[in-house]
């Protein structure tokens, strides 16, 4: 019976997910060129066609679909159910860690925002200040929900990462842009410092990685959207920092 009722609980949270990934589309899509995401229904980008409640059901719709959009036959872009799976599966590996809490929902709210921010600035190669702004609110509330973390250690993380960053940049123009030292700034705040070094070594890494493969095939341009790679390493680091330092630290016997 537990298991069935476990069950329910996560496929509740996982439509919470996609639907919630639905309006991430919106968001990635209407941002960058400055349309309202509260006003207006979703529409076909190909014929502007209003998209019927019926075709906007999320991942189900682009499979009934078959990827086409129901009034003029143009291609709907896979990365509209992809979006809408991937927020759907982080909400159900964010259940999963903090269980149905007010840490779920704080959490929650900055994967989504990240996701926002990861699609935007592979799109623009920008990281719009409006979405810095917004992670401010579960970056602020998580000073209430993750009190183990202290001021103290909150304050140094806003610095800690984005200071050197800008240091590097008045050095070396273009090194990083300013939304990602600004969205470093925030996340300081919402991990305190020590976290906030294992988000950036993580998106360094990453970011470096494809970096060198880019390299390798020749196909790297001069600039490269980091952001994403950032992102990953903020939502690591909130999920599953704790356990990342202390495994490290064990290796040392510390």
């Amino acid at each position: 019976m537990l298991v069935f009722v476990n069950s329910i609980l996560y496929l509740y949270i996982f439509v919470i997910g996609i639907v919630v990934g639905s309006f991430l589309n919106v968001v990635i899509y209407r941002v960058p060129q400055e349309i309202s995401v509260a006003k207006g229904r979703s529409f076909c980008p190909h014929c502007q066609a209003l998209i019927k409640g019926y075709h906007n059901i999320p991942v189900f719709s682009y499979l009934w679909l078959r990827g086409k959009c129901a009034d003029c036959g143009g291609p709907i872009a896979l990365r509209y159910p992809l979006v809408e799976l991937f927020t759907g599966l982080l909400a159900v590996l964010i259940f999963a860690v903090y269980g149905f809490s007010f840490a779920w929902l704080v959490v929650f709210v900055a994967g989504a925002i990240l996701i926002c921010i990861t699609m935007i600035d592979f799109d623009t190669m920008t990281i719009p200040n409006g979405l810095v702004i917004a992670l401010m609110v579960p970056a602020l509330a998580s000073f209430f929900i993750f009190p183990e973390v202290g001021l103290l250690s909150r304050v140094i993380g806003i610095v800690v990462i984005s200071l050197p960053m800008l240091v590097l940049t008045l050095f070396v123009p273009d090194a990083f842009g300013g939304g990602d030292i600004k969205l470093m700034a925030v996340a300081g705040f919402m991990l305190g410092w020590g976290n906030t070094l294992l988000a950036a070594f993580i998106g360094i890494l990453l970011g470096g990685a494809v970096a060198v493969v880019l390299l390798v095939k020749k196909t790297a341009d001069k600039h490269m959207a980091f952001g994403p790679y950032l992102c990953i390493g903020i939502m690591t680091a909130l999920l599953f920092g704790d356990i990342i330092i202390r495994w490290y630290l064990s290796l040392f016997g510390l």
